[in-house]
């Protein structure tokens, strides 16, 4: 099955409309017809190489949202013409002990949306920036927001479960001070989610413009974190911070901001370390620096539950396909509140 897609040949390219080939519908698959798909700063990454094994062309996208077109034989979740969603993850091997309890994301072989080795003709996955995607009933989720929301929630499908999993894990909730490191795309759905788990958020920011704006997303406090007198009058204070920053900085400013027992759980993905952290700072108050990565199927679905019943959608710039390479390079200058999505009709 041809379809159009969107994608580049190349780590120097830029990412042009191309035509890729989709499998056959299989007794268990889902095959999607692409509305809108959420850009990533990760899909920046993968496309230029900038993490190693990149396969092309790629076609990046795993903030997927759409309608079912066609089911095989064998599926009973889900019938024509139903709203669904793909995130980050197309298959795992169903069988180790994440996968049992529902932990797709931390096992060994789970395939991502783009980029993964697959058993098929092609040898990886290719990615949502494209029209259609046959995807295996067990990674398909349900979206119960209302129709016109729908642009709106495809970066739930990264961001959104990226920062909410983390604040489950750690039990983000009343009583609880919560940090959020950062006000972009994924820091933006950070103090939504804290917020409406009842959590004190408070946000931290290096820019004095965006405080009035974390404020409206739900942040209850606003830290410019070059301000040395505000980051001190919240030393050991928060329970959990949760860092989407995705470029290395000093982490130590913020452990030393944690109560006794609290943890630092990093979601940002930087292209080089972070600079060494100083032990003392752990040690003195059994403090923890953790990391999370997306989450399970059965958890990104009690996420696009709580969400819908929030009414909890990403702040988004709808674009068209051939906008793409600018998008990109608004992502890199932080000139996007807070997500970009493309809207697949224009391909």
């Amino acid at each position: 099955m041809k379809i159009k897609a969107v994608g580049a040949y190349a780590p120097e390219k830029p990412l042009e409309k191309l035509n890729i080939t989709r499998r056959e519908l299989g007794p268990h698959d889902v095959s999607i017809e692409i509305a809108y798909c959420g850009i990533c700063h990760s899909d920046i990454h993968q496309v230029r190489s900038e993490w190693e094994g990149t396969h092309y062309p790629c076609v990046p996208g795993h903030e997927i949202v759409g309608r079912v077109i066609a089911v095989g034989e064998h599926v009973s979740s889900f019938s024509k013409g139903a709203l669904v969603g793909i995130g980050c993850i197309v298959d795992s091997c169903k069988h180790c002990e994440e996968c049992g309890e529902g932990m797709e994301n931390y096992c060994d072989g789970m395939v991502g949306t783009y980029n993964f080795p697959t058993m098929d003709s092609l040898g990886y996955t290719l990615g949502g920036y494209s029209q259609q995607i046959v995807v295996h009933e067990r990674y398909v989720l349900c979206i119960r927001h209302n129709e016109d929301q729908l642009a709106a929630v495809a970066p739930l499908l990264c961001a959104g479960i990226t920062t909410y999993s983390p604040l489950r894990h750690w039990k983000a909730g009343p009583g609880k001070k919560v940090g959020i490191v950062g006000i972009g795309g994924l820091g933006h759905m950070g103090i939504k989610l804290a917020h409406a788990m009842g959590a004190h958020v408070v946000a931290f920011t290096t820019s004095e413009a965006k405080s009035r704006e974390a404020l409206a997303l739900g942040a209850d406090e606003v830290v410019v974190s070059r301000n040395a007198d505000e980051m001190v009058r919240h030393r050991k204070s928060i329970d959990v911070i949760i860092n989407t920053v995705a470029a290395p900085h000093d982490l130590d400013a913020y452990v030393q901001l944690l109560k006794r027992d609290g943890t630092m759980t990093l979601v940002g993905a930087p292209s080089s370390p972070h600079p060494s952290s100083q032990v003392m700072n752990l040690i003195a108050k059994r403090r923890s620096i953790a990391g999370s990565m997306i989450g399970g199927i059965s958890e990104t679905q009690e996420m696009l539950d709580f969400c819908a019943q929030n009414n909890i959608v990403a702040d988004i710039e709808l674009i068209r396909a051939d906008e793409i390479n600018d998008a990109y390079e608004r992502m890199l200058r932080g000139d996007v509140k807070y997500r970009f999505v493309m809207d697949i009709a224009s391909l």
